[in-house]
């Protein structure tokens, strides 16, 4: 296979949600000597938007998202750990964690495997996360970004209470915030103090890239 072939080849996989093939397309692009950090973007990544896409088009549905994002990660696996030191250094770095008293974690789920398809270097903090723990990754990890969501309205103020959190612990000004889920609104953002309110992932990723 050339190289553009093994590329459109795990664009494919994603796509199609060929979970069985991601893995050993990525091991013979590695055996073939192409970049992995270039196989990741012309391959896997280009699946993904591709599913995005599709998704927000309602075209694609949350299961076959969920998949997909398997799909990539099986790629991943192979292909992270053969990038040259250094290769990310200018990669930002983002956090995603659905706050305290929610354990609903899919739409977390595909924020952060879209960030990572964006090229984002993502700590994932898990669901029914506090504050101070959340807070304390943020500073831990050096993060620039964080994506906090809830699916329910009780737990709107544990947003509110982490970027307060943010703020009293001096993080706030170097860490970009954004929050995402039904109960939540444009309005709530800005009144929190976060820096905007997600549509949906790939609303996410293209604002954090605008």
């Amino acid at each position: 296979m050339s190289k553009e072939e093994i590329y459109q080849a795990l664009c494919d996989a994603v796509v199609n949600l060929k979970i069985k093939e991601s893995a050993p397309l990525a091991q013979k692009a590695l055996d073939e000597g192409l970049d992995p950090v270039e196989t990741i973007n012309e391959g896997l990544v280009k699946g993904m938007t591709i599913v995005g896409d599709k998704f927000a088009a309602h075209q694609m549905f949350l299961p076959q998202v969920l998949v997909a994002s398997k799909v990539l990660y099986a790629g991943l696996d192979i292909l992270i750990p053969a990038i040259p030191a250094g290769a990310l250094d200018n990669a930002k770095k983002a956090g995603a964690s659905v706050v305290e008293g929610d354990v609903h974690d899919i739409g977390k789920n595909i924020v952060k495997t879209m960030l990572t398809a964006g090229g984002f270097i993502v700590t994932d903090f898990g669901k029914d996360t506090p504050p101070k723990t959340i807070v304390d990754g943020v500073k831990n990890e050096g993060l620039d970004i964080l994506c906090l969501s809830t699916l329910m309205t009780p737990t709107m103020d544990a947003m509110k209470a982490t970027i307060d959190l943010l703020k009293e612990t001096g993080l706030k000004g170097n860490c970009t915030v954004t929050i995402g889920g039904p109960p939540t609104s444009p309005e709530f953002a800005k009144s929190i103090g976060a820096d905007h309110r997600d549509n949906n992932a790939q609303d996410c990723v293209a604002w954090l890239k605008g």
